[in-house]
């Protein structure tokens, strides 16, 4: 087999290997169940085998915002590798998940005996960097509205290398509001408006169909 026409490397299978050895370990947990909370000491990482996650952030005043929801094939707790000591936010699953932890020190082996593993991490630092501008971009120029339609499109996938899944298990309006940065009811009226034009449909009680229209609100001026 040529070197190009090797298949592309798999963090998933790779962290299950054997090889990997000491220093992980996988559970399973179940919906709004806590990862990890803020304070929390820093000394792992952890990569999403399945489900979703959010991190979320609570202010001294008891202000939360949702600053993260993540999916399969993802890290997160990536901050203990830059020295922080305490965890800045709460980790929590919003559907049953399974999560791989990696201990700190395991994980800094790993980042430099193989560096197929090294060039996927730095790639998911580099998205999660740019997804951060990104958002902060959103939140100061664009309006409330657009901001919930980019919220279900980056849900649902749309814009990235892989196919969009258009149908996501429905999210709270409470959470949806913490994302956006908004109230709930304004969450529920665009919702609503979004749903009378076609751009959404509710399938059933547990999933949202996200459409490819959806689009025109954020591309709208």
């Amino acid at each position: 087999m040529r070197v190009n026409d090797r298949p592309p490397f798999d963090p998933k299978t790779f962290l299950t290997l054997t090889r990997v050895g000491e220093g992980r370990s996988t559970a399973a947990y179940v919906k709004n169940e806590a990862i990890f909370a803020q304070g929390d000491s820093a000394d792992a990482i952890y990569y999403i085998q399945k489900g979703r996650v959010k991190l979320t952030v609570v202010s001294n005043h008891g202000k939360e915002a949702v600053v993260a929801v993540l999916g399969t094939g993802d890290f997160f707790g990536e901050g203990c590798l830059a020295r922080q000591a305490l965890r800045i936010a709460t980790a929590a699953a919003m559907e049953d998940c399974w999560i791989m932890r990696l201990e700190k020190g395991r994980m800094i082996r790993l980042l430099h005996e193989e560096p197929a593993f090294s060039e996927v991490f730095v790639t998911h630092l580099l998205s999660r960097s740019i997804r951060v501008e990104e958002d902060l971009v959103d939140h100061l120029f664009n309006s409330s509205e657009k901001r919930l339609a980019r919220v279900l499109l980056l849900l649902a996938h749309f814009g990235k290398e892989s196919q969009p899944e258009p149908v996501i298990s429905r999210i709270s309006q409470e959470t949806l509001a913490e994302m956006v940065g908004t109230t709930r009811s304004r969450v529920s009226f665009f919702m609503n408006k979004f749903r009378r034009l076609g751009f959404v449909d509710y399938n059933n009680t547990d999933h949202l169909e996200v459409h490819s229209s959806l689009l025109n609100v954020v591309l709208h001026d």
